[in-house]
């Protein structure tokens, strides 16, 4: 199976000798990550200028810049201080190799030769790092822009628009739903006056009936017929349904005619009105004496 290399970080191997950087090869080769060689200390620091690496091995003994200065240029530059550093060296050396190499910013030191499992073990701790290091600064960044963009002016003047239109909305369908309920309301006080205006109107007729009447030859000698009222039969026994709903119907109209009356200052209305309260005696006698 072809394992795809991890371009998210590389390795950098400093050595002067290429047995030495053919072997750090295969010893990394499997942490699929990619590994650029460096010949010298100074062709070390070009290549950290150039891209990122996640961690550096630097051999000490080499002609010219050794790996201690190799080191200590490294964290001597902003770019590159943070990159971890391991050195190597062999067995034949001073014993304060190490202790040399920790004061310069080296995170590890190993003395040749060394156990592969081990060196890619600490390699892979490096690598970890990189990648959250990575991740963290990814997420500060990504914080960063939300809080500037929260505290931009223009921010908060949208928001208040916003709000602003949405309370504006509220407001018109308030006041929509207080038309409604007003023109729903309004709408029982002009039935009542169309039905008032209606039982006045009818009273008018009767009244001008009734005085044409008196003109004519006096008022009748028995109760004045209503022109709505029906006359039964005199021999007729019993009522019909659709009768008695007609007479409770008009003893309803005379009651309310009566009212409207008697509201009157005429005297002749008056009158009139006495007459009807007679009528509506008389309807009520007679759903009396059909019930029994």
């Amino acid at each position: 199976m072809t394992t795809t290399p991890d371009t998210s970080s590389s390795i950098l191997i400093v050595d002067d000798m290429e047995e030495n950087l053919v072997a750090l090869e295969a010893v990394l080769g499997s942490l699929t990550q990619k590994v650029v060689r460096a010949r010298s200390g100074e062709e070390a620091l070009k290549a950290m200028l150039r891209e990122e690496f996640a961690v550096v091995l630097i051999d000490v003994l080499m002609p010219g810049m050794n790996g201690f200065e190799t080191a200590a240029n490294i964290k001597g530059l902003d770019q590159t201080k943070d990159v971890p550093i391991i050195l190597l060296t062999g067995a034949s050396v001073d014993p304060n190799y190490a202790y040399r190499g920790y004061t310069v910013g080296a995170a590890d030191f190993l003395i040749k030769p060394f156990d592969p499992w081990l060196l890619r073990t600490k390699v892979n701790v490096f690598l970890d790092l990189h990648r959250k290091n990575r991740q963290l600064a990814a997420q500060a960044e990504q914080l960063k822009r939300l809080l500037t963009n929260e505290n931009r002016p223009g921010a908060t003047e949208t928001d208040q628009a916003a709000g602003a239109s949405t309370s504006t909305s509220t407001s018109t369908s308030t006041e929509a739903r207080g038309a409604e309920e007003a023109r729903a309301s309004a709408d029982v006080p002009e039935s009542a006056a169309a039905s008032a205006t209606s039982g006045a109107a009818k009273a008018h007729g009767e009244t001008e009936a009734h005085r044409e009447t008196e003109v004519a030859g006096g008022p009748p000698e028995g109760p004045v017929p209503h022109p709505t009222t029906p006359t039964a039969p005199a021999t007729a026994t019993a009522t019909a349904p659709g009768d008695a709903a007609r007479l409770a119907d008009i003893a309803g109209q005379l009651a309310d005619l009566e009212l409207l009356l008697r509201d009157a200052s005429s005297i002749d209305r008056t009158h009139l009105a006495d007459r009807v309260a007679e009528l509506e005696e008389a309807v009520g006698r007679l759903l009396v004496q059909r019930e029994t």
